[in-house]
């Protein structure tokens, strides 16, 4: 598959090609993105409009600034929190604000090995424990490990600081902890 640049600069060339694939390339990952903060129906739509705004802004793209995965993500993350206020859901800015967890209050269990393993492979309790977790930290973990983007990348989509995004991570997982044992 072509470098995301190459398929830029072959769009903005006037080859229309080159836009499907690249949206098709990113498709599934921003909907997976989105969807985890979009607990409903509008999904779908609110990726559309994440499309519709890559298409209108491309030719701004700067592919000498940063990379085009970083870029959209950063697109997604503004067009979900855009979507939340105007449903005056939970904003990202106030997921910031530490909250009592409440397996902070129930004592750790001794779980064998192979027990802690099956819970692991259950990818359908992993998402459910995931999307449970505070706003940025799910989205550090999805960032992280389905998008495969370093604490860096992740810290431009979010607008924060490397050590910042480090220690959601730090949080994230250890919450994970929490909640799987």
């Amino acid at each position: 598959m072509e470098e995301d640049h190459i398929l830029i600069q072959k769009y903005l060339e006037g080859d229309e090609h080159s836009l499907k694939i690249l949206i098709e390339k990113y498709t599934s990952s921003i909907y997976n993105f989105t969807s985890r903060f979009i607990k409903d129906t509008q999904t779908e739509d609110v990726v559309q409009e994440v499309f519709i705004k890559v298409w209108k802004k491309l030719e701004s793209f700067d592919m000498g600034k940063s990379q085009f995965k970083t870029w959209i993500f950063i697109i997604a993350r503004n067009t979900v929190t855009d979507y939340l206020r105007k449903r005056k859901v939970v904003m990202f800015s106030s997921l910031d604000k530490e909250e009592e967890n409440f397996g902070d209050n129930i004592e750790d269990e001794i779980i064998l090995p192979d027990e802690a393993l099956e819970k692991l492979q259950d990818k359908e309790m992993l998402n459910k424990v995931i999307n449970e977790l505070k706003g940025e930290y799910r989205l550090v973990l999805t960032l992280h490990y389905q998008e495969d983007m370093s604490f860096k990348e992740i810290g431009v989509v979010l607008g924060k600081p490397m050590n910042t995004v480090k220690s959601y991570h730090h949080r994230a997982l250890k919450a994970l902890h929490q909640r799987l044992m």
